[in-house]
């Protein structure tokens, strides 16, 4: 698995151990520790599983039949001979159908002196499904928002609490917004993590800026325990920071996401999905989603990419469900003139549609790329890096890649996975970034279609190049946008320059879903 994103722990220790009564006489965790116990240590290393270490203790040599019952039904047993003082120690591995919170017992019988021992632990899964929520305004600096009214200073972050605040429950593992910095007098960049030490001194970064730049992009991040995310501008002057939420991550049943190669579903240049010609200032139209490309019926949010091109005056695109009235949210912040994508996960409309809003007083095209979407059926849940890792930096060595530009017209086969046969990962979470740009282009990410074993041994087949674009930039630009992509059937996923000049990139993994 993928390094950076490491699963929950759990334990109970040996002191907690309850001997049954008929045990001598003798009951409750003392009189377990002196003759016979168990200690639980539990994690949860993918999505849906559980791997329980037990280790049983008895002062004296005993054989020992051991029952696991892992609190959703299902039960493992074994036997062991347990040459007295000091242990048998063994990992048993359980994979839940649902994620959730589970009570796992571990019940252990000496058949040679007819005691019986029971411990217990609580464990939850690391995977968690999404709840989408309508795209509200939670953090706003230039109004007061969320956070007092003034600019973020440099060097200095933001605290931005989630759980427990518009409607959002305690309990959540991960959320999803729309983070836009904005009034900005000089370059920098935006980290945002789920505690403040990690953000003020992260390796990443999820917006790049420079003076006089608004700038969005999607933030995909675990929360704090205590509710809150941290906003840090890691740039030396002060800026306005907006956050959006669109919907959340909790380990218990909910929606689950099933990842997409790209595919277009709307634009407006060619009057694909919606009727030909640019969309006119304050107005919107409805898109099919549910039903088409892919996508079936019954999904409760759709994972996009949204490009706003041709634009003839600064504006912004809003994103929502259908049927709904126009939020005061943003999903794409464009200049005139300006060819600007954003990753967006939008709920959808009992319609099957979503709406598109131009804030824009003057007409813009609109383009839409479906990447993947999230319903009560599917079962990969989402696994939210603690601490984002950085991938791959073509500035460095990285990666098992040379520094160096990514080509004109080339593509970079990323390996995310080391068992190259038999992916365990359905989507990757994906933050990319292009920089050190000398000419007008686009990026695209999407899955391999080789193993490794055919890079390593040259008999790997040229992937098809994307007909879809992740971000796109101009002469000098340092562009972030967010990749939701399922890795191909080696677990590889490829990062296309499709410009004619070359550049730099940038890519952290923020998390990943899995079935399993």
């Amino acid at each position: 698995m993928a390094p950076g994103l490491p699963g929950g722990t759990f334990s109970s220790p040996a002191d907690r151990t309850v001997l049954s009564p008929k045990s001598d006489g003798r009951s409750g965790p003392a009189a377990s520790a002196q003759y016979l116990a168990v200690d639980l240590n539990a994690t949860t290393p993918t999505a849906h599983s559980v791997d329980l270490q037990t280790i049983i203790t008895v002062l004296n040599d005993s054989a020992v039949d051991v029952t696991i019952t892992w609190g959703d039904g299902a039960k493992d047993t074994f036997s062991a001979a347990v040459a007295g003082y000091p242990s048998d120690m063994r990992h048993t591995t359980h994979t839940y159908a649902a994620v959730g919170s589970y009570d796992v017992k571990v019940t252990v019988k000496d058949t040679t002196h007819g005691n019986e021992a029971t411990n217990e632990v609580q464990v939850v899964t690391s995977g968690a499904e999404f709840t989408p929520h309508k795209p509200t305004r939670l953090l706003d600096t230039r109004a007061g928002v969320g956070a007092a009214k003034a600019k973020v200073a440099g060097h200095s972050s933001v605290a931005l609490k989630v759980a427990g605040t518009a409607q959002v429950p305690t309990g959540v593992s991960a959320v999803v917004l729309n983070v836009t910095v904005t009034d900005t007098t000089a370059a920098g960049h935006i980290s945002v993590q789920s505690e403040k030490a990690l953000a003020e001194n992260a390796a990443t970064s999820n917006l790049n800026y420079v003076a006089g730049q608004t700038v969005p992009n999607l933030v995909v991040t675990a929360v704090g325990k205590d509710g809150y995310v941290h906003l840090y501008n890691a740039g030396g002057e002060s800026v306005d920071l907006i956050a959006d939420i669109t919907g959340f991550f909790t380990p218990s049943p909910a929606s689950g996401y099933r990842a997409l190669p790209p595919v277009r579903a709307v634009d407006t240049r060619e009057g694909l999905g919606t009727a030909k010609g640019q969309v006119a200032g304050q107005t919107g139209f409805d898109a099919e989603i549910a039903g088409r490309n892919g996508v079936p019926k019954g999904v409760t949010a759709v994972a996009l990419n949204l490009t706003v091109t041709n634009p003839q005056q600064a504006g912004y695109l809003s994103a929502y469900p259908s049927g709904q009235p126009a939020p005061s949210t943003s999903s794409v912040n464009f200049s005139a003139g300006q060819t600007i994508a954003n990753a967006v996960i939008v709920p959808v409309g009992p319609d099957g549609r979503i709406t598109l809003r131009n804030g824009s007083t003057k007409p813009a095209d609109v383009v839409v790329d479906v990447v993947g979407y999230y319903s009560p059926d599917s079962r990969s849940a989402f696994v939210a890096a603690t601490v984002p890792f950085r991938i791959v930096d073509s500035r460095k060595d990285s990666w098992g890649r040379k520094a160096g530009p990514l080509a004109a017209r080339s593509f970079y086969a990323m390996r995310l996975e080391s068992d190259t046969t038999t992916p365990r990962v359905d989507g990757w979470v994906l933050n990319t970034t292009v920089t050190d740009t000398t000419g007008p282009g686009y990026l695209s990410v999407a899955p391999d279609p080789n193993f490794w074993s055919a890079y390593q041994n040259g008999t790997a087949v040229t992937p098809q190049r994307p007909g879809s674009s992740t971000l796109n930039w101009t002469a000098g630009a340092t562009v972030p946008n967010v990749a939701q992509t399922p890795g191909g059937k080696g677990g590889i996923v490829d990062i296309w320059n499709q410009s004619g000049q070359n550049a730099d990139f940038i890519v952290d993994l923020l998390g990943y879903y899995q079935t399993v």
